[in-house]
């Protein structure tokens, strides 16, 4: 068994691998994570609370149901492009996602990724950076920029600042000629009023949020918004409520959302 000593935004990550992989045990999966069981197995950590943590597991669970189908679709028309996944914790959507030709880049802390490293081997195709995303030095390890890429922001721009979020994009702009962006944000109501037990637990607190992604393109000019993607669209797939409650507009607004934006 493997001791995980983390704490605070970081920790975070350990909630939501657990989410996936309880929820690829049942038998009315939407998803079959693998990894995640795998090296849930063998870390010596205490799940209870996550275990517990209804609202957080359903969130994780609906966002991941969205990436995956977003993600596919894109290298079903970019077979051979880039992925730099952002934030990436233990994140396992490439072994589930891989065609076999697509550029994978897993970016996250250094100490997130010495911990990715005691589980998962990456090299070649499939590699990590240990850089934080606001460190510009990080583009510069992506390999053909000219090309086409995705960069996915899962779970990370609740946790951080305004500036913060600046930064990030900005990066992505300046090295990237053709990308786009999927990123996941929390509406502020949601950002002040919502506790997740789990990630209460962990020291994290939600820091940032906005209405809608279209207010992106203020803070990143380059950028144009395409759409906001509710995750109500992913709980209508485990509960069927959802799709009566989906067609409030309140209820799909105050959801997070996965924005999607493109250079």
């Amino acid at each position: 068994m493997e001791k995980v000593n983390i704490q605070g935004v970081p920790e975070t990550m350990l909630q939501t691998l657990f989410a996936r992989a309880a929820h690829s045990q049942k038998k009315e999966h939407k998803f079959y994570d693998k990894k995640a069981i795998e090296i849930v197995k063998q870390l010596d950590y205490d799940f209870s609370k996550a275990e517990k943590d209804a609202a957080m597991s359903s969130g994780v669970i609906a966002r991941t149901i969205l990436l995956d189908r977003l993600v596919s679709a894109f290298l079903a028309e970019n077979p051979d492009a880039t992925v730099v996944n952002i934030a990436c914790g233990l994140d396992t959507r490439v072994y589930r996602l891989d065609n076999g030709q697509v550029r994978w880049y897993n970016l996250d802390l250094p100490e997130v990724i010495n911990i990715r490293r005691r589980f998962l081997d990456e090299q070649g195709r499939i590699s990590m950076i240990a850089k934080s995303a606001m460190d510009e030095s990080w583009a510069a390890e992506i390999e053909d920029p000219t090309g086409k890429v995705l960069v996915v922001i899962e779970g990370l721009v609740m946790y951080l600042t305004e500036a913060d979020v600046k930064k990030i994009l900005s990066i992505i702009c300046n090295r990237f000629e053709h990308v786009e962006i999927i990123m996941e944000t929390m509406n502020p109501f949601i950002m002040r009023h919502m506790k997740e037990k789990s990630i209460e637990a962990s020291k994290a607190r939600f820091t940032w949020g906005l209405k809608s992604g279209r207010e992106l393109e203020s803070m990143a000019p380059e950028l144009t918004w395409i759409k906001d993607v509710s995750l109500v669209e992913g709980m209508k797939e485990l509960y069927p409520v959802y799709r009566a409650l989906g067609r409030i507009r309140p209820v799909r607004n105050i959801s997070n959302k996965l924005v999607i934006l493109r250079k």
